[in-house]
């Protein structure tokens, strides 16, 4: 069997009140140690500028011009110019009062404007806060405050909820600097408020009447303070490093360096992922490292095909919604082939997959197959991708090996968290043996499982599992302002994740759910919710999925979103009429999901108190507006029981008396 992570200690029986512990384990690329870094590159600030002197010419930020209402070409701004311009942002910056500590928050979609007044704060000591484009006014408030924030770079439609009366913290700030333009009206009240408005062509004039030698930082000074959206309370403001950051880059090219296919100048990401979270964040700064290019989405994930065929990336990261809904409409399209196109994909598929499961590379398993039935998918993502990233939570197993069949491209999952700087583990290309893990820990991290009494977890057990645990180069150094919740998190050294994983034979970890997210039903079973979620999603009258376990009864229910187009071709088929929340009342519709997900846990091998025995249709996403999301979109469970209680103790009941 082929490993994939080295044990460089071994586990240990609890004792004292102490939990067990797993064995710890490195990167194989560690066993001996961690390897040295470049002394050259220490910083953010080194990764950036070092590329720059490198690859001055290079297609450095792409984004999408406006043309008669619709988005045009990308244009493209190289190393050196946005070099040049970050210096100008810097110097106007410090000419504002700016000093190496001060915090600048950046408000909106992600943009090249985005990115250059990140790398100003980086050339200046200062530390960029980043405030997710999705939150209202009463998280921006919290966060202006919290990390007492002086100047605000802003997208011109985020200005509104910024001067909201609602958000006292913004009267506070000395200047506001708008990406592109700002409206007069806008001017003039963030005059009254005392704060000085630019714009983006005003800041930049201004850095160069007042040019300011540039005061570059240190490895342990912070980097950002990165709020992350909590499914309860206010956000927490990880502290990271540029020592995290850098690590996380140096870790990444010796991983990468392994591979026959390398990442090179000429790979090409498409960003749309949020800058404010570390994901796509640590992505970027890998792909300025190696002087490549990155192309923002123009601002509507509904329309991102559109971004996908005119940039036409080689890597794309994303989260498992994104890639349910890609393999959503290349299933539809299969649909739509008549029976016998039908039966050659199929075999084709059974075909390549049967040779990847026996170890050839993807691109060598069936080139025929490719030709004929899967060039066309390839087609469909751009017709130039090489490595598909999924994280942000578990990716279906079903969904992960139909795009590493069908994409043509390496697929991996990866996992991480903000306090860990992005990926901490992640797959490996090629590897079939990895579908269903997140991979193995990264190279300047160790990681271990630590014993959930309570839940019957065991590091030491058959198969060992437990909370997921990390510490090394890449793991945050503390909570801004919250040193309890810091001593709650980090004990011994290690940062508890809570989130429960399961240690493979192959050095691999698996994650199984979050801590807080496993129920005990009333006959003693634990149960994954989250993992169900996963499980239950791919049905593809889904569009989003709930569920819901109560430790006094014997069975699960859920609250589900039908996927609009999908539940009306079904109604059309069985001649019902009526508007989409006239459809969700129906019974049938309801007898008709829950066949669906029974075909799924059988499929899935689901036990039987894995099985969904009711279901409440609702004809509304889950969304921000009724605080049932966080801004990641992750459920805020306590919020949606709050919401759905009396139509799920109503189904309880009627479950109870033998009705469906």
């Amino acid at each position: 069997m082929k490993v994939f992570a080295a044990k460089v200690e071994d586990g240990r029986e609890g004792r004292d009140g102490k939990p067990s512990v797993g064995p710890v384990y490195r990167n194989l690329l560690a066993k001996n140690g961690f390897p040295p870094t470049d002394p050259n590159i220490n910083t953010t600030w080194d990764i950036f500028r070092v590329s720059t002197e490198k690859h001055p010419k290079n297609k450095m930020l792409g984004w999408r011009k406006i043309i008669s209402g619709k988005p045009g070409p990308y244009a493209w701004k190289s190393y050196k110019e946005v070099y040049d311009e970050v210096l100008h942002i810097g110097s106007a910056l410090r000419a504002s009062g700016a000093e190496p500590g001060s915090r600048v928050g950046i408000y909106g979609a992600n943009c090249p404007q985005w990115v250059m007044a990140m790398e100003a704060c980086n050339a200046h000591s200062l530390v960029c806060v980043p405030l997710y484009d999705t939150l209202g006014p009463r998280a921006v408030n919290f966060i202006l405050d919290h990390a007492e924030i002086n100047f605000v770079f802003i997208q011109d439609k985020k200005v509104k909820q910024l001067l909201n009366p609602d958000c006292l913290s913004a009267k506070k700030l000395k200047s506001i600097i708008c990406f592109t333009s700002m409206a007069e009206g806008e001017k003039e009240e963030a005059v009254q408020t005392g704060t000085i408005p630019y714009t983006w062509d005003e800041f930049l004039q201004m850095g160069k009447e007042n040019p300011s030698d540039i005061l570059p930082p240190r490895p342990f000074d912070i980097c950002t303070l990165m709020y992350t959206s909590g499914t309860s309370g206010d956000p927490k403001g990880v502290v990271l490093t540029h020592e995290n950051l850098a690590s996380f880059v140096a870790g990444m090219d010796l991983f990468l360096e392994q591979f026959e296919d390398k990442m090179t100048v000429d790979d090409v990401y498409l960003s749309f992922l949020p800058l404010a979270h570390i994901l796509d964040r640590a992505i970027e700064e890998y792909f300025f490292h190696k002087g490549a290019s990155i192309g923002y989405y123009h601002g509507d994930l509904n329309a991102l095909r559109d971004d996908l065929m005119e940039l036409k990336p080689t890597f794309l990261a994303g989260v498992p919604r994104v890639f349910e809904r890609i393999h959503e409409s290349i299933k539809v399209a299969i649909e739509e082939l008549n029976p016998v196109r039908q039966r050659i994909f199929n075999l084709l598929y059974r075909h390549k997959l049967h040779w990847m499961n026996l170890g050839y590379k993807q691109k060598e398993a069936s080139p025929l197959a490719d030709c004929l039935a899967f060039r066309k998918v390839k087609a469909k993502l751009g017709g130039r991708l090489r490595l598909i990233v999924s994280g942000g939570a578990p990716l279906s197993t079903e969904i992960e090996e139909f795009l590493r069949v069908t994409s043509c491209a390496f697929v991996v999952q990866g996992y991480g968290l903000t306090e860990t700087c992005g990926p901490t583990t992640l797959g490996f290309p090629d590897e079939m043996s990895l579908i269903g893990s997140v991979g193995a820990v990264s190279v300047y991290n160790e990681m271990r499982l630590e014993e959930v009494s309570e839940m019957g977890y065991n590091p030491l057990g058959n198969p060992p599992c437990g909370e997921i645990c990390f510490r090394g180069k890449m793991v945050f150094s503390e909570y801004y302002k919250n040193p309890e919740l810091t001593r709650e998190s980090i004990k011994d050294g290690w940062f508890h994740t809570g989130d429960i994983g399961e240690m493979l034979p192959n050095g691999s970890v698996k994650i199984i759910d979050r801590k807080k997210n496993l129920v005990k039903l009333s006959q003693g079973e634990y149960v994954a919710l989250e993992y169900l979620e996963n499980v239950y999603g791919v049905a593809p009258i889904v569009e989003d999925i709930w569920v819901y376990g109560d430790s006094f009864k014997s069975m699960l229910v859920a609250v589900v979103v039908p996927h609009e187009e999908n539940t009306r071709k079904w109604a059309v088929a069985n001649g019902y009429p009526g508007s989409f929340s006239e459809l969700c009342s129906l019974n049938l519709l309801k007898e008709h999901i829950l066949a669906e997900f029974r075909d799924i846990a059988q499929r899935n091998k689901l036990r039987g108190f894995e099985y969904i025995k009711g279901v409440i249709l609702e004809p509304l996403l889950f969304d921000m507006e009724r605080d049932l999301v966080t801004a990641t979109l992750k459920k805020k469970r306590n919020k949606l029981l709050n919401h759905y209680q009396a139509q799920i103790d109503e189904l309880y009941r009627t479950l109870a008396g033998g009705r469906q």
